[in-house]
């Protein structure tokens, strides 16, 4: 069954970090649409709820974690991640 999957993230700061989420969000198998709210920092995400877990490891893997995930250097290690993908949002 499709749902809307909401996802409060954190790190999230411009149109790069936007368009590396949605890119990369995007060709995950199954996930049929992705919007980012850079003002609230939701991605929201048009696929199966079995698919939250995949989505929100991508997500901190690339440098946007759901909020209240990571803290200390494990928060500044996931901050770092989220300046290359945003670097990389902004070329592409």
């Amino acid at each position: 069954m499709t749902n809307t999957l909401q996802i409060e993230i954190e790190n999230l700061k411009c149109g790069g970090c936007e368009r590396s989420i949605l890119n990369s969000v995007g060709g995950i198998e199954g996930v049929s649409g992705v919007s980012v709210d850079r003002e609230h920092h939701t991605v929201h995400v048009v696929a199966d709820a079995s698919l939250r877990t995949v989505v929100v490891a991508k997500l901190h893997a690339m440098g946007y974690p759901e909020i209240g995930s990571v803290s200390g250097l494990t928060a500044g290690l996931v901050n770092a991640k989220s300046f290359v993908s945003c670097a990389i949002g902004r070329m592409a």
